[in-house]
């Protein structure tokens, strides 16, 4: 009986039925980009906002003044003090009663023409932000005490990415790719409405973690589908162009964020599309490596006479069985990833590269919010910067192996990040150049990652190994 290797071989390893799957799935990595980095623009904090002091809102309509008249005549501490952050978060520990208050000066009643003897406190009850675009840190007032919280989201998504690479990783093994491809997509497309709508931060929180969870599982079962449809020999570039589609979600994402005014619809635009995955049901087939896992022989010699027509190829018609081995129908778990010395060896160390890469690119995405400057360009450059990282990958991997490669990315994209945190401030260019070359030398890193985890482990083990993504950037 032939092996699935020699069958795919007579049906085309790459024809034209894998690419146009491969081109499908590779959405996947656009969304899941959406995703992974659209807090940068879900959480831009305000350049301008204020603390109300109680009353000011109802004296505010009944004198019918603007925003600006509003902070000048209550709050008149911020034009002192420059914006600085103690005037945003303090306010003047007073409460108007409306009846009393003149409209042209305010305080006159309170303060006698000396504003230094009004007492401050901390802002506790509403702030007044003035953006042209709304985001969750003024939906939720993550701001001041709060600021911490915006992290949070963040943090929640990647606790998201650790269930997600446990359970439906499992889940994926067990009821095969594409269901749990489909499923996938349907979660994280609903618990993306409930974060749209979310009626408090509570409720935001919760379903932030879902869609972690549920991003997680299209990825990695997007990665998985593509890879076991095609030949050995593909696996390396389907591999990576594959996450070229991640940077091509990275550079859309500032063209949406621009265009959309309000957090919510962002939101929604980059959640809807993951419905339209739903249509993958009539489009992508099982993979048949994991029927031969299921023992389900039939089925996937079923999906290589498909592939084989739609490339033009014929079966011999001698192609009624093809043969699994032991190895193939073994139920991994966890434990294999630690069960001899070697594969602890592998383990540890891919697990420590994945934590400072996940580390790395996150803090170098997120400062893009806050080192001023155009966030949209510099957001969208620095994304095409990626760009390159796939093609040096693809032109120095096989000529110079993957080691030299990884350890010279890792070393550009340190020493960039020690560089750029020595480079004053008012030096904007220079020192978003240098975290933009940081940028380009971790995402090799990240890619150099992928392509080897998926090269030191066994097939059996290709889902398991996930894990130590999902468990490395819960950490970041």
């Amino acid at each position: 009986m032939p092996s699935f290797d020699e069958v795919l071989k007579e049906a085309e390893e790459f024809g034209r039925f894998q690419k146009r799957v491969f081109f499908l799935l590779c959405q996947t990595g656009i969304t899941f980009s959406f995703l992974f980095v659209g807090v940068v623009f879900l959480g831009q904090k305000p350049e301008h906002y204020w603390c109300r002091i109680p009353g000011a809102a109802e004296l505010s309509e009944r004198c019918g003044w603007t925003l600006e008249e509003e902070q000048n005549y209550t709050v008149p501490a911020l034009n002192w003090m420059n914006l600085s952050s103690r005037g945003q978060c303090e306010r003047f520990d007073i409460k108007w009663n409306n009846t009393s208050v003149s409209c042209a000066n305010p305080l006159s009643r309170f303060t006698n023409n000396s504003l230094g003897n009004v007492p401050l406190t901390s802002c506790q009850d509403d702030w007044v932000y003035k953006q042209p675009h709304s985001t969750i840190v003024s939906e939720y007032n993550l701001v001041c005490a709060n600021a911490w919280m915006l992290d949070l989201t963040q943090a929640v998504l990647n606790l998201g990415f650790l269930a997600g690479a446990f359970t439906l990783g499992y889940a994926a093994d067990r009821y095969g790719r594409i269901r749990i491809y489909l499923f996938s997509c349907l979660g994280v497309g609903l618990c993306g409405l409930v974060v749209a709508f979310a009626p408090n931060f509570s409720v935001f929180l919760i379903f932030r973690f879902l869609q972690g969870v549920f991003g997680k599982g299209t990825w990695m079962t997007a990665y998985v589908i593509v890879t076991e449809i095609v030949g050995s020999d593909q696996r390396r570039i389907v591999g990576i162009v594959i996450q070229i589609f991640f940077t091509i979600g990275i550079m859309i994402l500032p063209g949406i964020a621009y265009l959309i005014p309000t957090w919510q619809g962002i939101q929604l635009a980059i959640t809807l599309p993951n419905f339209l995955f739903l249509l993958y049901y009539w489009a992508v087939p099982e993979s048949p490596r994991w029927l031969l896992t299921r023992k389900k022989g039939e089925k996937a010699l079923k999906i290589l006479h498909t592939i084989a027509k739609h490339n033009g190829k014929y079966l011999s018609p001698h192609y009624s069985e093809l043969t699994v081995t032991d190895e193939e129908i073994s139920n991994p778990s966890f434990l294999d990833l630690v069960r001899t010395p070697q594969m602890r060896k592998y383990t540890l160390i891919l697990m420590y590269a994945w934590f400072t890469s996940a580390l790395v690119y996150q803090g170098l995405v997120m400062r893009l919010g806050i080192i001023g400057g155009n966030l949209y360009l510099d957001f969208f450059i620095s994304g095409a910067v990626e760009l390159p990282a796939a093609l040096l990958i693809l032109l120095t991997i096989d000529r110079i192996g993957r080691r030299l490669p990884f350890a010279i990315s890792n070393i550009v994209a340190g020493v960039a990040c020690l560089i750029t945190a020595f480079i004053p401030k008012d030096i904007l260019w220079l020192k978003t150049s240098v975290a933009t070359l940081g940028r380009l030398g971790i995402t090799m890193a990240f890619e150099i990652v992928y392509l080897v985890n998926s090269e030191l482990y066994p097939t059996t083990l290709r889902y398991t190994r996930s894990y130590l993504w999902g468990l490395s950037t819960a950490f970041t």
